[in-house]
């Protein structure tokens, strides 16, 4: 009996440890200040390096690090990005 109440608490602990690896970046309804997504931009990335939304078709702002450059699904994920970079920059 002891073994499902054991399994259930290491699992909330895991669940709880890895969501606060993302950063809980608050969106604003209205995201860039155009109101259009860039057209034929190149990034190395389809998905925004800190929220994880898809930005394949969709990206609203960029920024360059380290000659690349990546595409963010609102100006709040780049402002998160800009802060530390090494931490979401891809390997």
């Amino acid at each position: 009996m002891k073994s499902p109440i054991i399994l259930t608490a290491m699992l909330s602990i895991l669940l709880l440890s890895c969501a606060k690896e993302t950063p809980q970046v608050k969106h604003a309804s209205h995201m860039d200040s155009s109101g259009k997504n860039m057209e034929n931009v190149k990034v190395v990335n389809e998905i925004d390096p800190v929220c994880h939304m898809k930005t394949a078709g969709s990206v609203k702002d960029t920024a360059v690090y380290k000659n690349k450059t990546y595409g963010f699904c609102s100006v709040s994920c780049k402002g998160e990005f800009k802060k530390s970079p090494e931490k979401y920059a891809q390997k």
